[in-house]
Order: structure tokens, then sequence, then C-alpha cells
């Protein structure tokens, strides 16, 4: 700052300990600059000043000089009233930890960001620029710091919140003091307002979320009423707390929240105030509490945004159960199983009018653990039946019951696993677990979500592809059977990257789906009723001006893997049961259906019916993996039950530009041996898999670093020859229309080619290879042998002949590629221009004219002719007819030359 300027610092009336740390801290960063207090400071404020204030910057109005104020910095607010010598013309600068929420006028600016205490964004400049702070100074930072954070844990804290508070302790700051300030016994005036408030206090449930209402009359009270609302908001923990105080003069209305659901700044504003989403308040000139209070609720209907219920976090489907007199040794299986924590314990199983299991409410008797199964097990009790060791009382929740009731049944319970029901049948639905409630940690609002996915569908996929998606989602409404599209196409829409290969899974019957969409829409199905699949074929028609539908499809032709369909899977979960076997299958939820999958990135889904579009599923941090660049398998036994996810670690980490994580990279080194228990043909398609990537070279790298390519075969390598000829592969099919083999034979005959022959058969045996591409190898492998011919300057041409003719074309495309010399591609180029295309006049027609009797005699003289043409010995036809003749009269002079012939 200038020193010739006056510039001060204020904030709100009320000022709490944000306000006043971040005065200070501001004054630390602008020591010109005057910290000026304002008329009413809380009483832990007033308190904690009347012992420290000499050891501090502040000053009052009254003390501040009859100067013109040249600039002010507002800290912690964006409305405040103005001081002695503001006029409305000075610049301000608006410092504060909330979005900004009003308009700057001319020469005003705004510095903000997203941490729990406007204290803390100074802070970090104080740390960057390693300004000197005194032990009072910290600690009154300190006090900032977790007055507006609740001691680091509100739900607005930040990692930054916690990083400047340790600064702040670094450098002194005082926690017995912290803890006497923050937590300041209440006076008498404020105890009686307490107890009135508490008792007329109404809780009313608006979306899903609780906010309660207290009220109470204080004509003349002057002490602070926001130091209750901390203390209601402990004792009745609702997402939204609002205090109405009949002062006499003016009703106070001071607001808290705990969830971005309700904003009480919107509130605060209708009734005349203002504040922040989470602390606001009013003053009320005209009204009686019960108006004021009714107004309130008006309004937060109006703006409170809906909750989280059960039904958006629950495992829909009916979940697994067992009877009371299961054993603890079968309780065992169930575990191995299915590998949950908790099981609801029902008597029997019913079915409804479709014959398909059903449970009531009724039916539940009580709730088995992996623990107590454990537990038992251990003391030997493996045939006692688990009604003696299970959880008695059952309970259960209905789908439109808000997330904190559940918290609250489950800490109430014990049940860490709680039934979902139709509150009208009484039908189990789902189930809601502990962990769908810590799966919400960290993640974004739903409403905001599901619009950043319907966003990035609208603009990434084509319109015809777009449109076939919400034609099955409104389907799979129909039917009553949510539809998601899973996997790689979730995961590649978030990474902004075309993917318009579509997994659909349904939670219900994908058959029924399918046959449903064919009738209203065309096409054919073709189903598997066994594993609950489904392909729709679409019907794809010629053009039609008249019929939009058939354009939608028409549309699809280009974009859809031909036959253009859609391919729908039920939900279902898998179990092994034994490593490197393929799984046994059950149909079930699509939480199940998603854990079966390998990686976390790879457990994503997206909902495609109407009501809950672009709503996107992250059950097992896949979105926090695609952020951090992870790949992450996603159980311990992933690699035994299935190694060959250990090339699709690599192939995934490479394309994306990953890193394997370490336990991961660890659980990959500990299954790499079981490589060999796996079919040919199942590591053949994953190595076919790889070569399809944008460079192959960077995954076999990796899988070589693994010692995976050492367990396909010991003398295979790779190396910077293999990365210099994959790259000499990709720039020529850069030039070449037509290219000679398919790519995954290519790149496999360039990485085999240093092998020797022998290995080729090992390799046929350990890949079950195509017999087209073991004939190539085969062949390349031979070529290979008569490479130091061709590396002959002075070679005949006819030898150079006989050397390539006799080689597939795919062979002598490689050589090129893959061998340095400058006479084998001499030769191999002289023989595409030039000796592949000499033939002779003669043929054997002419030698049969001759009287030459037909047999390998007629392939000599051919020859020869060709080999003079070749080597230039002959020049025209008629030295070839004298060489012919030549020829031909010689066998027909020696009997055992044409004999020999034969």
């Amino acid at each position: 700052m200038p020193h010739d300027r006056f510039t001060i610092i204020i904030t709100h009336e009320h000022t709490d300990f944000d306000a006043l740390a971040a005065m200070l801290a501001a004054h630390k960063l602008y020591p010109d600059a005057v910290p000026v207090l304002p008329r009413a400071l809380n009483r832990n404020l007033r308190d904690f000043l009347a012992l420290y204030r000499s050891a501090l910057p502040f000053r009052t109005q009254e003390d501040l000089p009859r100067r013109k104020v040249d600039h002010a910095i507002v800290v912690d607010t964006q409305t405040f009233a103005t001081v002695k010598g503001m006029r409305r013309s000075t610049p301000v600068q608006i410092i504060d930890h909330h979005p900004l929420q009003r308009d700057l006028e001319n020469d005003w600016s705004f510095a903000g960001g997203e941490t729990g205490a406007t204290t803390t964004l100074l802070v970090e400049q104080l740390a960057e620029r390693k300004i000197q702070l005194t032990a009072v100074e910290a600690t009154l930072m300190l006090l900032g710091i977790y007055e507006d954070t609740g001691s680091l844990i509100y739900l607005a804290t930040t990692a930054r919140d916690l990083r400047a508070a340790a600064w702040l302790l670094e450098r002194g700051a005082n926690l017995q003091v912290a803890n006497r300030f923050l937590n300041h016994p209440l006076t008498p005036a404020q105890a009686k307002l307490y107890a009135e408030l508490a008792e007329n206090s109404r809780i009313y449930t608006v979306a899903g979320h609780s906010v309660v209402i207290a009220s109470a009359e204080a004509v003349g009270f002057h002490d602070e009423i926001s130091t209750l609302a901390h203390n209601l908001r402990d004792v009745y923990d609702p997402a939204g707390l609002f205090l109405v105080v009949d002062l006499g003069d003016r009703i106070q209305v001071v607001a808290r929240s705990t969830v971005d659901g309700v904003d009480v700044s919107q509130v605060a504003r209708e009734l005349g105030g203002g504040g922040h989403p989470r602390a606001a308040a009013a003053m009320v000139r005209d009204g009686n509490r019960e108006e004021v209070e009714s107004e309130i609720v008006r309004l937060l209907h109006e703006t409170v945004r809906p909750s989280l219920t059960v039904g958006q976090i629950m495992t829909l489907g009916i979940p697994v159960t067992v009877p009371p007199s299961t054993t603890i040794a079968e309780m065992v299986e169930v575990i191995q199983r299915y590998g949950f924590e908790g099981y609801p314990v029902v008597d029997g199983d019913g079915a409804d009018e479709n014959g398909r299991r059903a449970i009531h409410t009724s039916q539940l008797r009580g709730l088995i653990t992996r623990r107590q199964v454990d537990r038992a097990q251990h003391h030997g009790l493996a045939t006692q039946t688990i009604d003696q060791f299970m959880r008695t009382d059952p309970v259960w929740v209905t789908p439109g019951q808000s997330l904190h009731e559940l918290q609250r049944l489950m800490i109430e319970s014990n049940w860490g696993q709680i039934p979902v029901a139709d509150p009208e049948t009484g039908m189990v639905v789902g189930i809601a677990t502990r962990t769908d409630l810590i799966n919400l940690w960290g993640k974004t609002e739903p409403a905001s979500q599901r619009d950043s996915m319907a966003l990035r569908m609208e603009t990434g996929l084509p319109d015809p592809l777009l449109e076939l998606l919400q034609l099955a989602g409104q389907a799979a409404e129909q039917l009553g059977c949510p539809l998601y599209a899973v996997g790689g196409f979730a995961r590649d829409l978030l990474l902004s990257r075309p993917n318009f290969d579509v997994d659909l899974v349904v939670e219900g019957d994908a058959i029924a789906l399918a046959r449903a969409l064919a009738r209203e829409h065309g096409g054919r199905v073709r189903s598997h009723k066994r594993f609950g699949t489904a392909k729709w074929v679409l019907p794809l028609h010629g053009a039609s001006d008249e019929d939009p539908e058939r354009g939608l499809m028409n549309g699809l032709a280009g974009i859809l893997a031909s036959p253009a369909s859609l391919d729908f899977v039920t939900a279902r979960t898998e179990f092994y049961a034994e490593p490197t076997v393929l799984p046994t299958v059950e149909h079930s939820s699509i939480k199940l259906d998603l854990h079966r999958r390998d990686f976390t990135i790879n457990t994503l889904a997206i909902c495609l019916t109407p009501g809950r579009w672009g709503e996107l599923l992250d059950f097992y941090g896949g979105v926090r993996d695609l952020e951090e660049g992870l790949i992450r398998v996603l159980h311990t036994h992933s690699f035994v039950d299935d190694p060959t996810r250990i090339l699709r670690a690599v192939r995934f980490e490479q394309r994306f530009g990953f890193v394997i994580e370490q336990r991961t990279q660890e659980l990959i080194g500990n299954a790499v041996a079981l490589l060999d228990r796996i079919t040919p043909a199942r590591i053949r398609h994953e190595l076919e898999l790889i070569f399809a990537e944008a460079r192959p070279e960077q995954a076999l790298l990796r899988l070589q670093q693994f010692g995976v390519v050492q367990e396909i075969h010991p003398d295979l390598r790779v190396d910077d020859w293999v990365s210099v000829r994959f790259e000499r592969l990709r720039d020529a099919l850069q030039r070449t229309a037509q290219p000679p083999a398919n790519l995954d034979q290519l790149y496999f005959a360039i990485w085999t080619y240093p092998l020797p022959r022998s290995a080729i058969k090992s390799l046929d045996r350990r890949l079950g290879v195509m017999r087209s591409t073991v004939a190539l190898l085969e062949d390349l492998n031979d070529l290979k042998d008569q490479v130091w011919e061709l590396e002959d300057p002075a070679l005949a041409h006819s030898q150079v002949y006989r050397i390539l003719n006799q080689r597939l074309p795919a062979s002598r495309w490689l050589l090129r590629l893959i061998e340095d010399s400058p006479a084998v591609a001499a030769h191999l180029d002289l023989y595409e221009s030039e000796l592949s295309m000499v033939r002779p006049y003669t043929d054997g027609q002419d030698l049969k004219r001759m009287g030459l009797q037909p047999g390998p005699a007629y392939r000599d003289v051919l020859e020869a002719a060709r080999d003079a043409w070749l080597d230039g010995r002959i020049t025209s036809e008629a030295e070839e007819r004298m060489l012919v003749d030549k020829l031909v009269a010689g066998l027909l002079a020696d009997p055992s030359l044409e004999n020999r012939s034969k």
C-alpha cells in the first residue's frame, strides 16, 4: 500500500472471531492499513480484547483521523456499513471465503476461495510471504479458523483450513486460550433465553431435510444470540436452524445450516437481511414471532433443495438373506461366496404373482454379521445355528426416508445393513449399508452431478446414439427396471474420449426390455435366457423423410458396430469356485454387478431412465481414481480369480497415461505365475487388444517389467529394437491403402522375428495362434534365414527372384520394415517394381507343341527362360525362342533327362 493513502480494514457488525482474525491478517499483509473495530462485537470477542487488546493493532471508529478514506479492505462479508471518511466512490477490496453474491461497483474488487474461514485465505498469504507473527496474533487467527469450521469438523472445512491451522500452531498459537474463548459459558440472560428457545422448538421436514425453528421473547436482551444457535444445533443436529427472538422493537432472526440443500442466506435476504449459505441473519421490524416463523416455513419450501434419500443410494433388489436355521459352517460358505458384511435373517422366502422371489418385512427376524460368524467359528461352534448369534429386533426403512434418518437408525439399532421396504406393501425392495453412506463422502450433489453428466452426453454423443439411449431409458422406465450405461462408456465420457460402444445393464429383465423395444420400434432380438442377456438388432431401412424414426435408425449405421445393435444384460453378480476358472453367475443389482468388475475406473454407471437421466453411480471410488490417474484393482483376489486382468491393467495404464497404484502392483507381482493356468485363447485375446492400442510397445514393455512377457515365452523381449520397428510399422500403415495382414498379425510377426523357428511352435501351443498367423511367422522366419544372401549387392536377379517369390506378400512387406540393410531394401524394391512382373513369352502349350511331354520339365524350361530374362542373358522374344528350342532339343535328344524331370 502506498504510504500517502489512508486505507482502512472493516468487517460486519456483531463480529465473530473469523472476521476479527481476518482483519488482523489483512493488517499484517498491508501494515499501513488501519483495522477498524465495528461497534457491535460478540461477547467472547469483547472478553478476548479486554485481555489482549494492547498487543493488537485494532482501533475504534472514534479513533480514526478526520481524513478521507482512499481505500477500504472489507473482510468476511460482502455487505457492510460505511465508516467515517468513506464515500460512495471509495474503492473497495472484498476478501471473503463465500462466493461473490453481489454486483461490484466501479473500482471494487473481490478475492475469495473455497475455504471454511476467511482467515485461512489470508493466512496462506502470510505463510507464502514468511511474515512473522506473535503468539497472540497466531492465537487470534487460529480462533478465527476454529470458530468458523467448528474446530475443523464442519462440512465446509477444507484441507486448506487444516494446513493454515497447523502453520499457526507452529508459530505459537495457544490451544488452551483458543479453547477457553471458543467454549465461553453462557451469561444468565443467555441461559434464560436458551431455555425458552429449547422449549419453543419445532422440527419441520422440508424436502427430506430436518429444519428446527426455535422462537422466544427477550425484550431488552442485549447479549449475542449466535452462540445459542451453536448450542441448539448440538442438541438437535438439524440440517437447518432458525432462531426467532422478539427483542421488543424488532425481531432478530439467526440462521445456520449444515448442508448445501438448505441455503439460509436465501431466506434471510427475503426477510431483509443477508449472509452466507451456512450462516445468515435478519432484523425484522414488522410482524410478530408467529408471522415470522410462518414466513420462514414458506420460504423454506420455496428454496430448500431435496436431500438425498435412501432410495437414491440403496442397492435395489432382494438382498441375500439366510434362514435362522443356517449353521455357522454354512454361513461361512455364504460369506465366502458373496463377501458382504451382514445378511438379513428371514423366515423362508416368498414369491410374487410372477413367481419371483419376494420378502415381506414381517418375515424379518434379525441380522447376522461376518464378525459374529467369525467369533462363533473361532470358538468351535460351527454346527450351531445363527439364530443364537444374530442381532434381533429387526428394523427397516423406506426409499423416501432421508439419509439423516437412515444414519440415526443405524446408530440406534447398530445394524450396518438395513432392508429397504415399500411403504405401502411392506415388501423388501433393496438394502442400504454403512458403505453406501461412506461412499457419499466428498461427492458432488446428485442434482448438479446429473446435470453435468447429461451435458456430457448431449455434447459428446452423436445425436442418433443419444436419441437411441433415451428411447431405451423410456422403455426401461415403463417396465419399472432402471437402465444403466456402464463400464468403458461411462469412464470415457468422464475422460472426454469418444466411445460409442455402449454396455447396458438392466436392474430387471433385460430380455423383456429388448423385446419391448423391438415391438415398439422394430428390429429383432437375440437372447440367452440362462445368462439374462439380449441383443436388439436395430431395424435399418431406406431413408424416409416421412418417418423420423427410420432416419434415426439409419443414422446409427455408421456409429454402432455392424450389425447396428444394442446389448442388454441383466444385472448380475459372480463368484469363482477356484482360481483362474470362469465364474458362476447369478442375477443381482447394479451395485453388485459393478462390484464384479476389474478396476475401480470401470465400475461407473450412468442411469438412462428419464427420472434419473445422467445420474452417475460411483460406489467404488472410480471418479477419484480417474481424477488422480490411478489404475486400482477392485478386490485383493481379483488377479487370482482372473490373471488376464494383469494384461488389462497394463493396457489401461498405458492407454490413459495413468499409473498402476502400489498395492495393485504388488498383487500383480503375486499373481503373474497363475497366467500359466489360463487358456491360450484368453491370453491371445488380451494381446490382440494390446496390439490395437496406439503404442502397444509401451504396454508390452510394462508387461515385461512385471514378468508377464517372460511368462508367455522366455525368449520374448521388448526393447528399443522392437519399439523402433513398431514405429516403422505405424508409419508404413499411414502410407498403405491395403495392409497385407491384420494389424495384430503384423505387430506379432515383428515382435517374434528375432526368435528361432522352434519358438514359433512353442508360442503356438502357449497362445493358440491362428493358422494364418502361424503361417506368416514361419514364412517370415524362413525368409530371415536367407537375409544374408539378400545383403549381397551383387546377388543375381534370378536369385533375388527365387528367394522372394516363394514368400508371402506380408513377409516381404515386413522384411522391408525390419531389416536395416540397404542391399536388402534395394532387392525388395527391385523385386516389387520389376522382377515380380517378369514372365517368359513361352508357356506350357508352346512346349507341348514342341513335343515335350507334360511334367516337371515344363517348370525347368520356363524357369530357365525367366532367369535368363532376369539376369539379362536374353533381351528379346527371339532370343528366348532360341534358348527354349535349345533346352527342349536337349531334353528330347536325351530321354534320360526328360525321364529324370518326370
